[in-house]
């Protein structure tokens, strides 16, 4: 309320102050208000020239370059995550081609394992089929031996017992048909423990 009281008693003393006829207080001079405002407007010119529009085009700067950092962020995270993609196919691919040539080596490994394996079978047939062939061979040709001996005694022993001596023509054509007989008689032996 004071307040109200205090601007009542100026506009009461204003009002007395111009009625007085003393002018020179309360003017209006409009040449002043002119250049004021003249004042005001070029102000207002050189402050939009030099500092408005430096300060509008550096925001404005300022904001195309966060938009372009933005813009560049998302593109870096779309790269990485793309990057990310091809490394994980990528892995995933070589590890396929890893097993793969893997799978191929192992298959590779057990076939000539398998042929090793037929050729030393081959091999030892062939070896085994020799060696026995070779024993045949040493046993026949034992035999002929055994045989060539044991007719030589028989002769000895058949001088001695006849006391005479037999023409040799004689004594191969008895040996012969005792070994014979012999031979005959070892088959049959032979086939009946069979």
């Amino acid at each position: 309320m004071e307040l109200l009281a205090v601007a009542s008693g100026v506009g009461r003393e204003v009002v007395r102050l111009t009625a007085e006829g003393d002018s020179a207080l309360f003017q209006i001079n409009f040449f002043q208000v002119i250049i004021a405002a003249a004042n005001f407007v070029v102000f207002l010119v050189l402050i939009w020239t030099f500092a408005f529009k430096p300060v509008s085009k550096m925001l404005s700067d300022r904001r195309e370059r966060i938009e372009q950092g933005l813009k560049d962020a998302e593109q870096a995270r779309r790269d990485r995550e793309n990057a990310e993609s091809e490394r994980v196919a990528t892995l995933t691919e070589a590890r396929r081609e890893a097993n793969d040539i893997l799978a191929r080596a192992q298959k590779v490994a057990q076939e000539t394992r398998d042929a090793d394996i037929t050729a030393t079978k081959e091999e030892l047939e062939r070896l085994r089929g020799r060696a026995a062939a070779e024993i045949e061979a040493e046993k026949s040709r034992a035999i002929a031996d055994v045989r060539a001996e044991v007719a030589d005694l028989a002769l000895l022993a058949a001088g001695r017992v006849v006391g005479e001596t037999m023409s040799d023509a004689r004594q191969r054509r008895l040996v012969e048909e005792f070994l014979s007989g012999s031979a005959v008689k070892g088959s049959a032996a032979k086939g009946s423990k069979g």
